[in-house]
């Protein structure tokens, strides 16, 4: 490749295609391409390229510490779990279509996460912005957001996330301030977006952490208005390790 051509792509910024010209080339001398052909199949390269690198930018920026997929699932060691539930909510994939909400409930263990994990994935690798956050690290960023005055920026950007996963939902203590900047954050979200929540605590417990009653119980009402709720309370624990037969 000569160096104006190397500089142009450069300009251009079609790296794909700078990285893997000798490729395209050769393939189109093997499949003897019109020019039409060729360029539609160069196009094509580039196209998949910079899809592939955005998709990556945006799993990247989720923060998804734990990245699974539900082809990966243990299903066999969770017979209690709704197996055809989950599967058909993940397949149909309503839950961004629809904007609906799924909420997990379970013990420490179980697989919560790495299933609302894998439905977050699913909405990352389909071209929706994503995100991934503990309870206790959201309401605290918050919270700190609020001594800056960047809170309203900080409600905005969780609030932008086409898909956002709130992982650990309880165990905190929260000031009356928090539970109103939560509440603000959620409302902000309503019929908008997908929320996926997973909590090792009931509904009937989330006032203990929220510790407003009317507020709990309005959060939980817009939540379950356009939702799933998967519940894993009677499944057992995944860590530990499977019986040898």
């Amino acid at each position: 490749m000569d160096e104006d051509l190397v500089k142009m792509l450069k300009y251009l910024r079609l790296n794909g295609l700078l990285a893997n010209w000798d490729e395209h080339i050769k393939a189109a001398q093997k499949g003897n391409y019109s020019n039409v052909r060729l360029l539609k199949y160069i196009v094509q390269q580039e196209y998949n390229h910079k899809r592939e690198n955005s998709r990556k930018m945006r799993l990247k920026r989720a923060k998804v510490e734990e990245e699974f997929v539900i082809e990966t699932f243990p299903f066999h060691r969770q017979p209690k779990l709704n197996k055809k539930k989950v599967l058909s909510i993940y397949d149909s994939f309503d839950y961004m279509e629809k904007k609906q909400n799924i909420i997990w409930l379970g013990s420490t263990g179980v697989g919560k996460t790495g299933l609302a994990n894998s439905f977050l994935i699913q909405a990352i690798n389909r071209d929706y912005t994503g995100r991934a956050v503990l309870f206790p690290e959201l309401v605290e960023m918050l919270y700190r957001a609020r001594g800056d005055h960047s809170e309203e920026n900080i409600i905005r950007k969780f609030a932008s996330y086409d898909c956002l996963h709130i992982d650990e939902l309880g165990y905190v203590e929260m000031e009356p301030v928090q539970t109103g900047q939560f509440f603000t954050l959620m409302h902000k979200r309503y019929k908008k977006t997908t929320t996926l929540i997973s909590s090792n605590l009931g509904f009937s417990e989330w006032n203990s952490f929220f510790k407003n009653s009317q507020l709990t119980a309005a959060l939980i009402d817009r939540l379950l208005e356009n939702s799933h709720v998967i519940n894993m309370k009677n499944c057992t624990s995944l860590r530990a390790k499977p019986l040898q037969s």
